[in-house]
């Protein structure tokens, strides 16, 4: 792949937006950043129209996406499908997620994935277990009659070894510090969600090695006076990453103002929880017999449960700014750098730094996405 060099944007560094710098891509990684004036004659130029230049969004929950829910289709030719409808929002990076189903199912989700990394689908970062080891009463969308408990047969299954990153979302007060114990011994990330554990499961689950919590807020015991639950041992953690929809619906964008302050902004990533819609103009879908309603802001079932949303990773990073009132330079640590960090990819996803891969977005001055490029091949199906 020739050396290119993308200039004429301000670029995202160190947390940063900085004027006058080109980025050079050579062979799928960032070769080199460098002053627009500095710029060697013999490197190709490639002028972007302003706006900002960042590294790639990673979502680390996403469901589904171009008209395709991974649940009812967990193969390879699904995940380029829906791989490409969230590239069009920047996302250069995604984790699969299956949601609580038979373990047969989980399993064909588990050979898709290893499938399509081993076949470099694009974008595919490794696989989001979400369920079935959750609690009934915090069940949301997910259907109990899957449930159960850490048996033996789903925590091998689930720590198998294989291409990418294994991410297992579990309600603790069910799995037990054990599980948690040996999947993360067994190199898996284990984020807790859907979860009635109290403030001290919690905090045991923590040391026991969890290391992410699902959708902070939804779907958890709350923050209450006497009762701090997971969200107030959440908060209350300087290190686990949190996952948060900024959509407006799933959280009030108070409340997650409120949680930005109790801890570091890189210790939040952004996710979707996107579900099939995503890239169409699909205004209903079906979610394992269910029928989902999609409306402008949300996807519900009939009792008026959410279920996923519709959102996309470059939609949430403009709600940061818009509804959480804060930088855009903070929302694009969110999308990319914290995600990275959290599935253990720093140096190698996740900031525009020499030696990274060239995953990157080119977001024009409205913050809509004109580009995505993924291992320095541009796509440009953007939001524009």
């Amino acid at each position: 792949m020739p050396r290119e060099a993308l200039c004429g944007a301000r670029v995202h560094v160190a947390g940063k937006l900085v004027e006058g710098y080109c980025v050079v891509v050579e062979n799928g990684r960032i070769a080199a950043i460098v002053a627009e004036a500095a710029l060697h004659r013999s490197v190709r130029r490639r002028e972007l129209a302003g706006g900002t230049l960042a590294a790639g969004f990673i979502d680390c929950q996403v469901n589904g996406g171009g008209g395709i829910l991974f649940n009812d289709a967990p193969e390879l030719e699904a995940l380029e499908t829906i791989g490409a409808a969230h590239r069009r929002f920047g996302t250069t990076g995604f984790l699969p997620t299956i949601i609580s189903d038979d373990i047969e199912v989980v399993a064909r989700a588990i050979d898709a994935v290893r499938s399509a990394i081993e076949d470099g689908v694009p974008g595919i970062l490794g696989i989001h277990i979400e369920g079935p080891m959750l609690a009934p009463s915090r069940h949301g969308i997910h259907d109990p009659r899957f449930f159960r408990g850490a048996d033996r047969a789903m925590l091998e299954l689930v720590a198998k070894p294989g291409p990418g990153r294994r991410l297992v979302t579990v309600a603790p007060e069910i799995v037990g510090e054990a599980a948690i114990r040996e999947l993360a011994a067994n190199g898996v990330i284990v984020s807790v969600g859907h979860t009635e554990a109290t403030y001290d499961e919690a905090r045991k689950a923590f040391a026991a090695g969890v290391t992410g919590v699902t959708h902070l807020f939804n779907a958890m015991s709350g923050l209450v006076n006497r009762a701090p639950g997971v969200v107030g041992a959440a908060l209350e953690n300087q290190h686990a990453w949190c996952g948060i929809i900024v959509d407006g619906v799933h959280v009030h964008p108070a409340m997650l103002r409120v949680a930005l302050r109790c801890r570091p902004i890189d210790r939040f990533m952004l996710v979707t929880d996107a579900m099939s819609p995503v890239g169409t103009e699909m205004r209903s879908f079906n979610l394992q017999g269910r029928e989902i309603q999609v409306g402008i802001d949300r996807c519900v079932d009939e009792n008026g449960i959410l279920a996923g949303s519709n959102l996309t990773m470059g939609q949430a990073v403009r709600n940061v700014v818009g509804l959480l009132e804060l930088p855009l330079s903070d929302a694009l640590t969110m999308a990319a750098a914290a995600p990275a960090d959290f599935l253990g990819l720093r140096g190698r996803r996740g900031r525009i730094a020499v030696g990274e891969a060239a995953d990157l977005v080119w977001l024009d001055e409205d913050v809509k996405v004109g580009a995505t490029w993924i291992g320095g091949e541009e796509y440009r199906e953007g939001e524009l």
